[in-house]
């Protein structure tokens, strides 16, 4: 079961504003790497469901979550069938994202008071997913749907909307700021944050680092 309520994980993806996505197949790996965003002050975490054996490691990581990181709010993406989506749960998840939006996921999640983030590409697509209980929704990919254009261009129209941004995202103040100055709730990052020749030489301080300073970046933004 989920060890924090859904308003609990949505206000914190909001405060904080960053939800870093990753997939290794290697547990030890991944524990390092939820460290090390833990130590930069992430405390919204994705594992994504990509690899043979992916839920193995998922409760790996949780057990390690849970014990070394208790602050931590790990969740699970790439999810595309409600199946997927209970075993998760079962595991802990405390949150769930898909690429696109599957009614039978939100069902799903809804009945347990789970958060579930689709993947949405235009304005109607979110419409559906607010109207299946789905309170942050992901645009994505989010560089090619329109960028940060975009979600300042949907909130318009739809400014009750809570809209995370993945796919395009990067560690870089320019980035970040053009985000969060489009009106979004959080973004997600992967690989501009987990470079593999980092991964490999088990830099775990870079990805530290490179967390301090986005979260950084992303509250300055919003102050400005």
């Amino acid at each position: 079961m989920a060890t924090f309520t859904k308003l609990q994980v949505l206000q914190v993806m909001q405060q904080t504003g960053m939800v870093p996505v990753f997939y290794h197949g290697d547990e030890k790996v991944a524990c390092q790497v939820l460290k090390a965003c833990y130590e930069g002050g992430v405390r919204a975490f994705e594992f994504t469901n990509r690899g043979d054996f992916a839920s193995e490691v998922f409760v790996a990581l949780m057990k390690f979550s849970r014990r070394e990181c208790p602050e931590m709010i790990l969740g699970v993406g790439s999810v595309v069938d409600a199946p997927t989506a209970a075993l998760y749960l079962q595991y802990g998840a405390n949150f769930v994202v898909g690429p696109y939006l599957n009614p039978e996921v939100a069902k799903l999640c809804n009945r347990h008071l789970v958060p579930y983030t689709p993947g949405c590409g235009s304005v109607t697509e979110i419409g559906q997913a607010q109207e299946l209980g789905c309170d942050l929704v992901k645009i994505f990919p989010a560089g090619n749907v329109g960028g940060p254009s975009f979600v300042k261009n949907i909130l318009a129209p739809l400014p009750w909307s809570m809209i995370m941004a993945t796919g395009a995202v990067e560690p870089t103040a320019e980035n970040l700021t053009a985000w969060m100055k489009a009106g979004t709730a959080c973004v997600g990052m992967g690989s501009k944050l987990f470079p593999k020749a980092c991964i490999s030489a088990q830099e775990w301080g870079y990805i530290t680092e490179k967390c301090r300073f986005s979260l950084e970046i992303i509250r300055q933004a919003r102050a400005d």
